[in-house]
């Protein structure tokens, strides 16, 4: 089983937490989930699986994701430290390097086939509108492909 947390909402007090989860079983059957953890307990809110889940299976997908996410909780927080429970962003270096490190995690989403600017939100821990920047700054630097082909200015070809 990998878990991985994706987002967290702080407000107040309380905090809700989001994660993604995949569990692979040895006879290549997979359920892929989103959960939410929160005061209030676990909650799922995505699944796919295959083969698709029974009604039973489905109802019981809470409690089996339960354990692991309460302990990924609890080794995070102790990997962490108290400085990083109160910041949601990770370290992320600037210049050249960071922008080296953004087309990396961009073209690795992309040969997944994952979204690639979600891979660089999760990754740097920015805004989709700033991690969008990051990327075009990648490309503006030669790390990444260009978006379109640029067009040539000046006449028209002859005809």
């Amino acid at each position: 089983m990998s878990v991985r947390q994706t987002w967290v909402v702080r407000e107040g007090g309380a905090a809700c937490a989001w994660f993604d989860l995949r569990l692979a079983f040895a006879d290549g059957a997979w359920i892929d989930a989103l959960a939410v953890l929160s005061d209030g307990g676990v909650r799922v809110d995505e699944v796919r699986a295959e083969p698709a889940l029974s009604l039973d299976d489905l109802a019981a997908l809470g409690e089996w994701l339960e354990g692991p996410l309460y302990e990924a909780c609890v080794s995070g927080a102790a990997n962490a430290g108290p400085d990083t429970a109160r910041r949601a962003r990770v370290a992320w270096p600037r210049g050249t390097e960071g922008r080296r490190l953004v087309a990396r995690e961009y073209r690795a989403a992309r040969q997944e086939g994952d979204d690639p600017v979600l891979a660089v939100m999760r990754a740097t821990g920015q805004s989709r509108r700033r991690s969008l920047r990051l990327i075009g700054e990648a490309r503006d630097e030669g790390f990444l492909a260009p978006r379109h082909a640029r067009r040539e200015t000046g006449a028209p070809p002859a005809l």
